[in-house]
């Protein structure tokens, strides 16, 4: 008997400021591989293009001043590793147009995305068995705003299965170094100067609510760990982590 086909692996190379990644893979489920080569924070957020909307008909829109296109539809991506690590997602890729984008704005304060972060993706259809999704032994729901376990998270390698309701959402993973806390991370986001007092460890990037499930997989050492969403509200546009999207778990 033939062993089941496991998800198509696509690696990317992210830097300041472009990301190394192939123009067209096939649909399926994949597991994207984020490595991190530059000196910043960076994540891959996969965005698919609805309404026959084209790459370039995304560029013609973010450059103008106003929300994001409701065309323009966040489906997940690795979110963001300490520089020189790598985190990982693992997701059904429906075939289609997409873009690859990088909203992280740290440090001055000016996403990614307008330094170069941007590149098309064409997700072509596979007439091929395709892989289950992963076995997950966690899932992560997210909400207006909050993050919800389904169990505690014990040391070790975990897959987390990741689900979205109400807004868009995503969650960033990271470790905190010793003696230090969630508000000594919110400071140094807010004024980056000298080492980050955690780890980027990864997670999931923006998901529309509704969206199929995104996993991640993490090693998680012993030590306090914040849950955190960036996402802008619907509503004000302020980051869903000063609405209360935040949330410390300890990791023993």
């Amino acid at each position: 008997m033939a062993a089941p086909p496991t998800p198509n692996v696509v690696t990317v190379h992210a830097k300041d400021f472009a990301f190394d990644a192939p123009g067209s893979i096939p649909a399926g489920m994949t597991t994207f591989r984020l490595i991190n080569d530059g000196p910043n924070f960076h994540h891959m957020s996969i965005v698919r293009l609805d309404s026959a909307k084209t790459f370039d008909d995304l560029k013609a829109a973010i450059a103008k001043p106003g929300p994001f296109p409701a065309w323009a539809v966040p489906v997940g991506g690795p979110n963001a590793p300490d520089p020189g690590s790598e985190s990982n997602a693992t997701m059904d890729m429906t075939a289609g147009n997409y873009a690859v984008m990088c909203f992280v704005d740290v440090p001055g304060g000016v996403p990614h995305f307008t330094k170069g972060m941007l590149q098309p993706l064409t997700v072509t259809p596979s007439g091929g068995p395709t892989a289950a999704a992963p076995a997950s032994d966690i899932t992560i729901s997210m909400s207006d705003y909050a993050f919800t376990l389904s169990a505690p998270v014990t040391a070790g390698t975990h897959t987390f299965k990741v689900v979205g309701s109400g807004q868009p959402h995503e969650i960033e993973v990271i470790r905190l170094a010793p003696g230090k806390t969630a508000q000594d991370m919110m400071n140094w986001l807010q004024k980056p100067a000298g080492p980050p007092p955690g780890s980027g460890i990864g997670g999931v990037a923006g998901v529309q609510p509704g969206a199929a499930p995104v996993y991640f997989t993490a090693d998680m050492t012993p030590a306090e760990y914040l849950l955190i969403c960036f996402a802008p509200d619907a509503k004000d546009g302020k980051p869903h982590f000063t609405k209360g999207m935040m949330q410390t778990i300890k990791v023993d």
